[in-house]
């Protein structure tokens, strides 16, 4: 059965604390996607809640001067195909602006399209600022796509 694709509401967004990167943690690993860096301080990690206090996922930003890499995209499963997804990549593009990044990167193996939709293109790992290059998870395999989004 195809869920009904919704407009979701505004969500609420938290910085995560220190001593909630453990959930974040599990969450990522259950759904196979890399945490061995959640615990440096200097990636930003929020969670989204609903108005009505329900936990919805969570996403993180890694700041580098003008550009950000967008990091750990979660929608937890039983939200998912309803928009939450794309209102979280909003929030953390928001946050992005509001440091005074021009572009926002990203490495994916298996949401290209989702990213594409979001006006992400493809760009060559050549492309990728140093900084964000040099970064472990910007280390990526030859079957993850670079993409970016310049902020205006």
């Amino acid at each position: 059965m195809r869920r009904r694709r919704e407009r979701p509401r505004q969500l609420l967004r938290t910085p995560l604390a220190a001593w909630e990167r453990d959930g974040l943690k599990a969450a990522l690993t259950k759904a196979g996607l890399p945490a061995g860096d959640v615990d440096d301080a200097h990636i930003l990690f929020w969670r989204f809640e609903s108005y009505e206090d329900v936990p919805v996922g969570f996403g993180g930003l890694e700041l580098h001067g003008d550009d950000a890499l967008l990091r750990s995209v979660l929608t937890l499963p039983p939200l998912r195909q309803i928009g939450i997804g794309s209102a979280i990549v909003s929030a953390l593009e928001a946050e992005a602006r509001a440091h005074s990044c021009r572009a926002i990167y990203l490495l994916t193996a298996s949401h290209q399209d989702f990213f594409s939709r979001l006006g992400y293109t493809r760009c060559a790992h050549a492309k990728l600022p140093q900084a964000i290059r040099d970064r472990g998870q910007a280390g990526a395999s030859a079957e993850e796509a670079a993409m970016v989004k310049h902020l205006s």
